[in-house]
């Protein structure tokens, strides 16, 4: 079930490596300015090749833990260490 507050067809930014099942979700951020939501892998530096734009749907199909994040505010951050890990959430300052 999709509790976010957006459609199933909202527009998010990912990674081809978690897209492929390579690398797990463990970065998740909700832009402060546009709310765009950007699932990423946790590494320092985004990788713009490697970037994708998939509907939210998509990627609530690859990690349905993801859905445990419907409610991080815009401007905030969840991280986790690995994908059995529990999400850490704090303000993007």
């Amino acid at each position: 079930m999709n509790q976010f507050n957006e459609s199933y067809n909202t527009m998010v930014i990912t990674l081809n490596a978690i897209l492929n099942g390579e690398k797990p979700v463990l970065h998740v951020s909700h832009d402060e300015e546009d709310g765009m939501w950007q699932f990423l892998d946790g590494s320092k530096a985004l990788d713009t090749d490697n970037a994708r734009i998939v509907i939210l749907e998509e990627i609530l199909k690859i990690d349905e833990s993801l859905s445990s994040l419907w409610d991080l505010p815009r401007g905030w951050i969840a991280e986790r260490v690995n994908a059995e890990a529990l999400w850490s959430r704090y303000e993007n300052t």
